[in-house]
């Protein structure tokens, strides 16, 4: 099965990232969202990215110039049907995830395959609810998508192993490494990565340390690159806690209970740095304050 176009929906965080490096690799991608100006930004964000690889000596001009020519936008779902793969790219919630796929299904080739993005949620579950279950997969990148090298194939009960090549065949194109991971709650990285995050969260939340003490802990005392609170703020705290809602719903197991502090910052709003503020608070001009 030969992939050579690709439909992305969202232009956030998440879809630009994968956008960007589809048409980097090859591929015609046509990228869709509700919002014509999250599209615009998405392409112009596409544009300085690829740039700043330029500068590096990692991209060339003329390499440049072809992925933003393969780039195409629209606010219509149904304009990416036509695509030989599809990966969705939505918010971190079931319920928009399987309206997606349902408004998709009228508009695909039989020959498409449907991805999802999504870093927790059953794709068993995803998949039982189009007309494909043997031609879906999990299509999990790490963010910030240019940047991580790592891709998580999640196969669902009903994939079969021509999707599943197919779809390899796409990460090793993109210059990426898959990780195979069977459909339970969170896959890999995640289910290892968000009990740490949720075990910091406890530890300030007691206070056993404040903001600062507990991600200088984890840098300096197991040279993480970033600290854990700094690394949900990143990553959003909302998403963070959808994880861990996914974890401790789906394995029933106490351990994944989110913490009530974590619960708190997201009911405030603060989910770290998109919306300015989480675990640190980012509207000054100097570095990030912690906010406990």
């Amino acid at each position: 099965m030969e992939i050579s176009s690709i439909g992305v929906v969202g232009a956030g965080q998440m879809g630009n990232g994968i956008a960007h490096v589809c048409a980097l690799a090859g591929y015609d991608v046509v990228m869709t969202d509700i919002s014509a100006d999250a599209l615009s930004n998405a392409v112009s964000l596409i544009e300085r990215n690829i740039a700043r690889q330029v500068g590096r000596g990692k991209v060339t001009e003329a390499e440049m110039a072809g992925a933003m020519a393969r780039i195409r936008t629209t606010t219509t779902l149904a304009e990416v049907g036509q695509s030989d793969l599809i990966i969705e790219a939505a918010t971190e919630r079931e319920t928009v995830k399987q309206a997606i796929f349902e408004d998709l299904l009228p508009h695909i080739k039989p020959t498409t395959i449907l991805t999802s993005n999504t870093s927790s949620i059953s794709i068993t579950r995803l998949a039982s609810r189009t007309d494909r279950p043997e031609k879906f997969m999990g299509f999990h990148f790490m963010n910030p998508v240019p940047v991580m090298q790592l891709v998580e194939l999640i196969r669902g009960i009903a994939t079969d192993e021509e999707t599943f090549a197919a779809c390899k065949a796409v990460v090793d194109r993109l210059g990426k490494t898959a990780a195979t991971a069977e459909d339970f709650p969170a896959f890999i990285v995640n289910r290892i990565l968000m009990p740490m995050i949720n075990e910091a969260v406890y530890t300030l939340y007691e206070g056993v340390g404040n903001v600062t003490s507990i991600d200088m802990a984890m840098k300096l005392g197991t040279n993480h690159p970033m600290g854990p609170l700094e690394l949900a703020d990143f990553i959003g705290l909302d998403t963070c806690l959808a994880i861990m809602n996914v974890l401790h719903d789906g394995l029933a197991d106490t351990k994944y209970r989110p913490c009530p502090l974590l619960t708190k910052y997201v009911e405030a709003g603060w989910l770290g740095r998109k919306t300015q503020r989480g675990f640190y608070d980012y509207r000054g001009d100097g570095d990030p304050v912690p906010t406990r």
